[in-house]
């Protein structure tokens, strides 16, 4: 192990340059665990730049076990949690929060959370995260069908990692690498694993997510994922805007529907809205990439999303614009397929699948918009894409069955 962690050679599917350190944090399958860890830019002796890794164990209610891998630097402070999937838990930078303000506080172990319980939607008793995998063997609404249930929004947000590394490069500007193995794997049915990439070079104030799924299994998998990625205030508020250069847009049920007038803008925080959803197809430039944000009402700070049409073709926007207690948020979802059930995705033909040994990549862009100067940049890029092309709103949604 220590030749390992000296070296930073070969684990898994990766094989890394030459780097300041590479260090294990997890692999289950040498019985590897650091538990509480913190490297920095000093400890590192890399100069020009100052940052700080650090992964701690939490205790206490039914966060007991779940780790936290924080990255800090004078650009972002990045929150991800090995235990739930390797998804983010929040992003700050500039005064302002990337994430929201959950019921759920803690960052539940999923030992704790029974995906079948309130018929399928147990998912919701750790969903507190900015950004959550909803996938891969499958996501979307709960549905009983093929003898089983299938849950909300899949397992990969509650699988821990079976294997957690953390790479800083060498060279200038240091990039720093997260990367964790989820494994999906259920006997007859399943062999899905999936190597997660967070990569963020420190001062700035953006980040990618780059994820490589792969069938290990001998035969066809199906698999489907959205990436989940929610946002509160300071960014949400009365007449924040989302922003996208879209071809359609359809309501995901009748009482979106009501909301289709003023679908782009936001209400503040009001007992008894319900969850809005709309399906959204994106335009795209000619290599694919499109981008979509929101921004609060003065257009001076927002998050942005750039992602790859050919990876993820499909864009769910999420309204809950509750109360604050019960969580006013909105996500912004690039995913394969909308939320609707797995049986009626499969039906509309939005279910893909991988071939025995065959992997599929996934890169999304985040950025946080600091100012008025970022979210113009945002809006020019919209209005580019969208310039000769005219929304088409179809008021007649998907039926679900």
């Amino acid at each position: 192990m220590k030749k390992l962690l000296a070296t930073g050679i070969v684990l898994g599917l990766f094989s890394w340059q030459a780097a300041a350190q590479t260090i294990v944090l997890t692999d289950a399958e040498v019985g590897t665990e650091l538990g509480n860890w913190k490297t920095d830019s000093k400890k590192l002796n890399i100069a020009g730049t100052d940052f700080s890794i650090e992964q701690k164990v939490l205790h206490g209610g039914k966060q007991e076990g779940s780790k936290v891998i924080t990255i800090t630097s004078k650009g972002l402070t990045i929150a991800l949690s090995p235990t739930r999937g390797m998804d983010l838990l929040h992003v700050t930078g500039d005064n302002i929060r990337l994430g929201w303000d959950s019921p759920v506080q803690e960052v539940v172990n999923p030992a704790y959370i029974n995906l079948e319980s309130r018929n399928g939607v147990g998912w919701l008793e750790g969903f507190n995260e900015m950004m959550v995998r909803c996938g891969f063997e499958w996501t979307g609404h709960p549905v009983t069908a093929d003898g089983m249930i299938y849950t909300l929004h899949g397992r990969a947000g509650n699988t821990p990692a079976s294997k957690v590394v953390v790479e800083i490069a060498d060279k200038a500007p240091h990039e720093i690498t997260v990367r964790g193995l989820l494994k999906e794997d259920t006997f007859k049915k399943a062999k899905l694993e999936t190597w997660t990439e967070l990569r963020y070079v420190p001062g700035s104030h953006s980040w990618t997510i780059h994820d490589t799924l792969t069938n290990q299994s001998d035969y066809p998998h199906d698999y489907q994922i959205i990436y989940h990625s929610n946002f509160g205030q300071p960014i949400l508020e009365q007449g924040a805007r989302f922003i996208a250069p879209l071809k359609s847009i359809s309501p995901f049920n009748d009482y979106a529907k009501k909301g289709l007038a003023d679908w782009q803008t936001y209400a503040g925080p009001t007992k008894g809205f319900d969850e809005m959803v709309f399906n959204m197809v994106p335009l795209a430039d000619a290599q694919g990439k499109t981008i979509a944000g929101v921004v609060n009402k003065a257009g001076n700070k927002g998050a942005s999303i750039e992602f790859d049409t050919h990876q993820l073709p499909l864009l769910t926007l999420w309204k809950n614009t509750d109360t604050l207690k019960q969580g006013y948020v909105t996500g912004i979802e690039p995913g394969t397929n909308y939320a609707y059930p797995v049986t009626i995705e499969r039906k509309q033909g939005r279910v893909k699948q991988l071939q025995p040994g065959q992997s599929t990549v996934f890169e999304l862009k985040y950025s946080l918009l600091p100012d008025a100067q970022a979210v113009k940049q945002l809006e020019d890029r919209v209005k580019t894409l969208q310039a000769d092309h005219k929304t088409d709103v179809n008021e007649t949604p998907i039926a679900v069955e």
